[in-house]
């Protein structure tokens, strides 16, 4: 039987990083992964000659240059910039909240027209907010609450918006500025040739077993290797010992329609409460595509079950107290190193996943 200094469990970004610095070391891989691709949510399928993400829109957005320079140096990125428009039945907005808003809004043109505005309505809010709805109207005011946080934000979570902590919406973006980009890093962009460019390259010269379950066949995985990288479920590796760890889940609807442009970006908000999905993802618009159809995916929010795909944790006191829980036991661990969105229950954007997987990475002196 082979053995592997590595046996990585799951082949989202944190493993392929890891695989990618080990193998520059010389040291083998075995990436053992339970659907039938490798690539985690980041992992394309081709549809009419056009990269479809699979698990939703992935947009890489970095201002950690090092993090930049990695990814760059194993495929090239194009310039794409996520500027998604909010759609209020029928009503088009710019996104995130800058002077394109608030003039499609109010029907103004200057920054201190919208600051007033918003001044004046946050006034509804005394004291420190309680509760979500609170906390957004402190931020942007009862009318850009109501059409544009409010019904997306109960779609998303499932519940009422004064029944959601304020923590969750404490940095809504608010420009006062005529400028649609989404995020405020420097550098952003689509890899040329979609994400499975960057997932072949990081883990090149690995053994790979798909559909295989970690977890059933434990003892087996672990004689194989050295160390085993784990990146899955913290509590289910733990058998679930105190407890299950809440997620938000999300199910898709995609299809093929025959139009060469559907609806002019690459993300659209539905931000009314009665539309049952959240977003309508156009892909083709995230490379700039020229194809004669296109293919678009609706997205819905969903209560995660076991057996469906964990999206977004729950990160309220109770879960953190959870998971702390299972984290010490983490610690204690010797073979097994823990990383990644699922293992550390974390909402993780791409960079901060690379982020994290170099810090462990210098940690057991594989970077």
């Amino acid at each position: 039987m082979k053995k592997y200094d590595f046996v990585l469990v799951g082949s989202g970004l944190f493993a392929g990083v890891w695989a990618y610095l080990a193998r520059k070391q010389g040291k083998t891989c075995l990436v053992v992964e339970k659907r039938d691709h490798i690539g985690g949510n980041i992992y394309c399928e081709d549809m009419e000659g056009i990269h479809v993400h699979k698990y939703g829109a992935h947009i890489f957005h970095t201002s950690n240059r090092e993090v930049w320079n990695f990814v760059n140096s194993l495929v090239e990125f194009n310039r794409y910039t996520n500027s998604p428009v909010a759609n209020y039945k029928g009503e088009m907005y710019n996104m995130p909240f800058n002077m394109n808003t608030f003039s499609k809004m109010w029907g103004i043109s200057t920054p201190e027209e919208a600051k007033a505005i918003i001044a004046k309505q946050k006034e509804s809010v005394k004291g420190e907010p309680g509760n979500l709805e609170e906390q957004a109207i402190s931020l942007v005011g009862v009318d850009l609450y109501k059409k544009l946080v409010k019904g997306y934000t109960e779609k998303q979570w499932g519940r009422d918006c004064k029944d959601l902590p304020a923590f969750i919406i404490k940095r809504l973006p608010v420009r006062y500025t005529y400028d649609n980009n989404y995020f405020n890093d420097l550098y952003q962009g689509i890899p040329m040739g979609g994400y499975n460019a960057i997932i072949d390259k990081l883990f090149e010269g690995c053994d790979v077993e798909t559909g295989a379950d970690y977890l059933e066949n434990r003892e087996h995985y672990d004689s194989l290797g050295d160390k085993v990288v784990y990146t899955g479920t913290l509590d289910s590796f733990y058998q679930y010992r105190f407890g299950k760890l809440e997620y938000r889940s999300l199910k898709f609807e995609t299809e093929v329609v025959d139009t060469e442009n559907y609806q002019g970006v690459a993300v659209v908000n539905y931000t009314d409460r009665e539309t049952p999905y959240t977003r309508i993802i156009e892909h083709k618009h995230f490379e700039f595509g020229t194809q004669p159809k296109t293919v678009i995916t609706r997205e819905y929010p969903a209560d995660w079950e076991e057996g469906m795909e964990p999206y977004y944790p729950v990160n309220d006191q109770r879960n953190q107290e959870l998971y702390g829980k299972y984290a010490a036991l983490a610690a204690e661990e010797t073979k097994v190193i823990f990383g990644g969105r699922l293992a550390e229950y974390k909402y993780y954007d791409m960079d901060k996943v690379i982020e994290s997987a170099f810090e462990r990475a210098r940690e057991y002196g594989v970077l």
